[in-house]
């Protein structure tokens, strides 16, 4: 038994001392750590540890700046990209300039119509007025009435299609050009539902009626995605005709600048053209069919008129755009003639020939924008060479494009501009390419 409680007393003492040792040990190193710590608390070494992050710091900014940098490059990939208007909320589908070729409507699948005033086309940002259409309205196609103040919006929801005319009231010729500066709020001076039934708008185009005894107000042409296509009186809202192309189902239709014929693209290969007759009084008699553009092998994606209103440009599924002159007697069974004849020049990786979505004639008739996807070239009319093109002028599909009617200020010179819009939500200003080539 003694033995054993030595053992155990001996077994204890060197437990004991052993955990003395460690311990020991122990607290040495921890006290040496907190001298070390109170030792560098006085210098002033924690606060240079921040210095070298300011270099990074710097970096990132610069970074982000030059990333800034390149997205304004981004945005101005092309020389002849002029600026970018900015504030609408989703695709833009509808576009058109006013006939003082400074104030541009958009047509916003937000709800919204937009009239920009583009006093310098370079400006950094534009004054517009906001239209906002009644709920449940999406605008599929805006067009201006007889003067700048008046806007004719086509709208499209559950029960159909509709067409307003907003206007306001012009400011006195008393006031200040402070007061005119403030606008008053558009209202709708008439309004239309169910105009093509439940069949959407794709097309609004508008034309002084100015050919014969026309009365020099303005004439709405709207046409559907049926076979249906209207013709208003843009200040009173009354429909002064109607015809059916009976080719299954339209893709557009276009008035000619002088209000004396109407054209419409539609399932088939062939173009009808109706005539507009005045009376004496200077309203419209009535519309008749006078003549079909025969030539294209399949259906024609687009048309529009020349700026004198005497010759039609057609793009086709075919692989070809045509011009025609109009100015014939058809009366006397003189049909229409085919002047120009030029490949489109768009060929896929295969090497098939794409077709033009859109056409659109500069004001002076001599260069013609086309599009295809997100694509924009410039050709020139008299011998169809590409002038210019634009491999990604939008971020999607292209859905309206227009050429101001007048030259717009740009800086110090004064350019043709082509506005166009796409599903990006972005409207851009397009200045027209030299005739030059090399």
């Amino acid at each position: 038994m003694d033995s054993a409680v030595a053992i155990a007393v001996l077994s204890l003492v060197v437990g004991a001392a052993i955990a003395l040792i460690f311990f020991g040990n122990y607290f040495r190193k921890r006290r040496s750590e907190v001298v070390s710590l109170a030792n560098a608390d006085p210098q002033p070494e924690p606060k240079n540890p921040s210095k070298p992050h300011q270099p990074a710091s710097k970096k990132i900014h610069a970074k982000s700046h030059a990333h800034g940098t390149d997205k304004d490059k981004n945005k101005r990939h092309h020389p002849l990209d002029l600026n970018t208007l900015k504030g609408h909320g989703d695709s833009v589908t509808g576009l058109c300039f006013a006939s003082d070729g400074q104030s541009l409507a958009t047509a916003c699948a937000d709800g919204v119509v937009r009239v920009f005033k583009l006093d310098d086309a370079s400006n950094k940002s534009f004054k517009f007025l906001r239209i906002n259409l009644p709920a449940g309205g999406h605008p599929t196609a805006v067009a201006f009435g007889d003067d700048v103040s008046s806007v004719i919006v086509a709208s499209q929801n559950l029960s159909g299609c509709s067409l307003y005319m907003y206007g306001e009231e012009k400011p006195k010729n008393s006031n200040s050009d402070k007061q005119q500066t403030k606008l008053p709020m558009p209202e709708i001076k008439w309004e239309h539902h169910k105009v093509h039934e439940q069949r959407a708008i794709l097309t609004l185009s508008a034309a002084t009626a100015n050919y014969d005894n026309g009365d020099r107000t303005t004439i709405i042409v709207s046409c559907s995605e049926g076979t249906d296509i209207i013709i208003w009186h843009a200040k009173t809202g009354k429909i002064l005709g109607n015809v059916d192309t009976n080719q299954l189902k339209n893709t557009m239709s276009a008035i000619s600048p002088n209000g004396r014929f109407i054209a419409a693209a539609a399932f088939t290969a062939d173009v009808k053209v109706w005539e507009i007759v005045y009376s004496k009084d200077g309203s419209v008699k009535g519309v008749t069919k006078v003549m079909q553009l025969k030539g294209h092998k399949s259906a024609v994606t687009w048309l529009c008129f020349s700026p004198n209103s005497e010759q039609i440009v057609t793009a086709s599924k075919d692989g070809s755009i045509r011009i025609w002159n109009i100015n014939v007697r058809y009366h006397l069974d003189e049909d229409p003639k085919t002047l120009k004849v030029f490949p489109i020049p768009l060929h896929d990786s295969s090497g098939a020939t794409l077709h033009y979505d859109r056409l659109s004639l500069s004001p002076d008739g001599k260069i013609l924008a086309a599009t295809h996807g997100s694509m924009l070239q410039w050709l020139c009319i008299e011998n169809g060479n590409v002038l210019d093109t634009a491999e990604k002028a939008h971020d999607g599909d292209i859905t309206c494009m227009s050429w101001a009617l007048q030259s717009i200020q740009t800086g110090d010179r004064r350019v043709d501009v082509l506005a166009t819009a796409g599903v990006d939500k972005k409207v851009k200003l397009w200045a027209a390419p030299p005739l030059q080539t090399s």
